[in-house]
């Protein structure tokens, strides 16, 4: 799956990108997280940032598909992207 890098941008973001990502105030203290479970973002972008693959976060979450990872990673970078770095 090819991504559009310029597809979501600080300025316009189609939210239709991310129906895979839900946020509620009442799972997980509003953490954004794979919908329909209480598996956070950030858990799995801390799986692959300490090196296991993908299909190796699969094996510990087997309800999830190599999509909705795929999704985690795109609002991974789509949040850092929207926040402005002072130097």
């Amino acid at each position: 799956m090819k991504t559009d890098y310029f597809k979501w941008t600080k300025e316009k973001i189609d939210m239709d990108l991310f129906t895979r990502i839900t946020n509620d105030i009442s799972i997980m203290g509003g953490k954004p997280c794979i919908k329909g479970t209480r598996v956070t973002v950030g858990m799995i972008l801390a799986q692959l940032g300490g090196g296991q693959s993908i299909d190796e976060v699969l094996d510990d979450y087997p309800y999830l598909s190599r999509e909705d990872i795929l999704a985690a990673l795109e609002y991974g970078a789509w949040a850092v992207s929207s926040q402005e770095l002072v130097m």
